[in-house]
C-alpha cells in the first residue's frame, strides 16, 4: 500500500478525467429530430423508474454544455468521457445522419478542446433507437449491421477531433438487464434474448470498430468498456467454486473471450445448453468480434460473493442489480448472491478498493500489453447543500483516495494504466433509480438545475492538477 507520508504520485501523461452518458444528462428529448430511445420508452412506462422519473429534462446538459465544460477547466480535469445520443443523430437507427444532431457533439468537442479538455467517445450507453427495438432490439443481428453504420457517421464526424473511442458501454446490462432480468430498457425478460442480445453486442463491437477505422487517422485509439466483475466463492467448497465460475463466465467471459480471445468459454457453453444452442453464432461472427484493441476500459464499484444454492432463488435477486423475479444470469439460476461484509454506498455495494487492484492485475494477464483505463469508478451518496450553499462529501473522498490507491498499486505492479474516469461529473439520472441517487462530484439541484462542487470536486481536481493524492480531509469531530 501506498506509503502515507509519501502520497501516491501517478505518470506525468496519466488522465484525469469524469464520466457521463447521454440520456442521464443531456435532456432536449424532442429537441432537433431526436425521437425516443429505449429509455425514453421505459422510463415513460409507469412503475419501472423511482418516482417515475425520466430524462427528458436529466439535469440540461444539451443546452448548459458551455457552463458544464467550463467547471469541468475550472476543476481541473484533463479528460471528459461521454456517450453520443444514437436517436439524437440518426433517429430511426437507420440511414443518413441529421447533421443538427451531430452539430451538438461537434460544438462539444470544439469546446472540450478549447479548454484543454480531452474528448473520450461512447458510442453506445444503452439509448437504443426505439425503431430498432421494434424490429427486435439486440437481440437480432441486424442491429449489430446498423450499429456499424451508425458508428461510422458518427467516426466520420468526429473522427478529425476527437482520439479516444469506447465502443460500447457495459455490454453486459444491455444484454442480461434489459433482456433477461428486465430492470433496464427494454425491460424484456428471456434469457434466450440475453444471450443473443450478448453475442449481437459482441458483433456491434467488432463491426463498429472495422467501421471506426475505415474513416478515421490512424492515430485514433478504439476500446469498449466492460463492467467486469470480480467473483468470489463463499466458500472453497466445490459447489460455490463452480457457482463462482458460472457467474464469471457470464459476467465476464461472455465478453472479454470472444473480443481478446476469438472465442466463448466452453464452460459458458456447457452451462448455457439448456437455455440455447448458440445457432446464432454464424461463421467468421467470432474473427470480426476479436478486432485488435488499442486500449480497454473497466468499470468497477464492487465486487461479487456468490455460492451455490438449492434451488432457484424465492422472490427479488440480491445480486446489487436491481430488484426482479427473473434472472440476469441464464443457466446459473441456482447461484445465490451474498452481501459482502464492509462499508457500503447508498446504493448498498460494499466499499472494496482491492477488488479494483484485483480487477485490473486480471486484465494484465488476460490482456499482455493492452493500455487499461478505468472508464468508471465512483460512489452514490446523501449530499445535501449546507446553510452556506456548501456540499460536504468526505465519504466520497475516502472512497476515490482508496480506489486511486488501488490504480496506483496496479502501477507500481506492472499494469499499463493510463487514466482514470470518475463516475459521474454530476448528479443525474440513475436509470431506474431516477433521481433518488446521487454520484456526482458536482451536486445538482434538480429544481433550478444549480450546479455545485462537492468537496470531493475539489479533492479530485487538485489530484489531477498536481497528479499526486491530496491528503484525505480528517473527519470533523461530534
Amino acid at each position: 500500500m501506498s506509503d502515507a507520508a509519501q502520497p501516491a504520485t501517478f505518470p506525468p501523461a496519466f488522465v484525469w478525467g469524469a464520466a457521463t452518458s447521454a440520456y442521464q444528462i443531456e435532456g432536449a428529448a424532442r429537441e432537433n429530430g431526436r425521437t425516443p430511445s429505449i429509455w425514453d420508452t421505459f422510463s415513460h412506462t409507469p412503475g419501472k423508474t423511482a418516482d417515475g422519473d425520466d430524462g427528458d429534462i436529466a439535469v440540461d446538459h444539451y443546452h448548459r454544455y458551455r457552463d458544464d465544460v467550463a467547471l469541468m477547466a475550472e476543476l481541473g480535469l484533463n479528460a471528459y468521457r461521454f456517450s453520443v445520443s444514437w436517436p439524437r443523430v440518426q433517429p430511426t437507427g437507420r440511414g443518413p445522419a441529421v447533421q443538427v444532431g451531430l452539430d451538438f457533439y461537434r460544438r462539444l468537442v470544439d469546446e472540450l478542446l478549447a479548454h484543454g479538455i480531452k474528448p473520450a467517445v461512447t458510442l453506445y450507453h444503452w439509448d437504443l433507437p426505439q425503431e430498432l427495438e421494434d424490429a427486435g432490439g439486440w437481440p437480432e443481428r441486424d442491429t449489430a449491421l446498423r450499429f456499424a453504420e451508425y458508428a461510422q457517421l458518427v467516426g466520420e464526424a468526429l473522427g478529425d477531433r476527437v482520439e479516444q473511442w469506447i465502443t460500447l458501454n457495459e455490454p453486459w446490462c444491455s444484454a442480461f438487464l434489459g433482456y433477461g432480468s428486465g430492470v433496464h430498457a427494454p425491460g424484456r425478460t428471456d434469457p434466450v434474448a440475453a444471450l443473443r442480445a450478448a453475442h449481437h453486442l459482441n458483433l456491434a463491437h467488432g463491426l463498429g470498430t472495422s467501421a471506426l477505422r475505415s474513416v478515421m487517422p490512424t492515430r485514433n485509439q478504439v476500446a469498449v468498456s466492460l463492467n467486469s466483475s470480480v467473483v468470489r466463492p463463499l466458500s472453497h467448497s466445490p459447489a460455490d467454486l463452480d457457482a463462482a465460475r458460472r457467474i464469471d463466465d457470464l459476467a465476464n467471459g461472455v465478453f472479454h473471450d470472444p473480443m481478446l480471445h476469438g472465442t466463448y468459454p466452453a464452460t459458458l457453453l456447457a452451462a448455457t445448453s439448456t437455455v440455447t444452442d448458440w445457432s446464432y453464432v454464424l461463421d467468421g461472427d467470432l474473427r470480426t468480434i476479436q478486432q485488435p484493441l488499442d486500449a480497454l476500459g473497466l468499470n468497477y464499484y464492487t465486487p461479487m460473493l456468490v455460492s451455490a444454492a438449492d434451488g432457484v432463488p424465492d422472490g427479488p435477486r440480491a445480486d446489487g442489480h436491481g430488484a426482479s423475479p427473473f434472472s440476469p444470469w441464464p443457466g446459473a439460476d441456482d447461484v445465490a448472491f451474498h452481501q459482502a461484509p464492509g462499508e457500503r454506498t447508498e446504493m448498498g455495494w460494499t466499499v472494496d478498493p482491492d477488488g479494483l487492484h484485483e480487477l485490473i492485475m486480471r486484465y494484465v494477464q488476460e490482456a499482455p500489453g493492452l493500455p487499461l483505463y478505468i472508464t468508471e469508478n465512483g460512489a452514490a451518496y446523501e449530499d445535501e447543500v449546507d446553510a452556506g450553499g456548501r456540499v460536504h462529501d468526505p465519504e466520497r473522498i475516502a472512497y476515490l483516495h482508496g480506489h486511486l490507491v488501488a490504480v496506483h498499486r496496479a502501477i507500481t505492479d506492472g499494469a499499463d494504466v493510463r487514466g482514470y474516469y470518475l463516475w459521474s461529473l454530476m448528479d443525474n439520472f440513475e436509470w431506474a433509480y431516477g433521481y433518488a441517487k446521487r454520484f456526482g462530484m458536482v451536486h445538482v439541484d434538480y429544481a433550478t438545475l444549480e450546479r455545485t462542487p462537492k468537496s470531493s470536486a475539489r479533492w479530485y481536481g487538485e489530484a489531477a492538477r498536481t497528479g499526486a493524492l491530496p491528503e484525505v480531509p480528517a473527519a470533523p469531530a461530534v
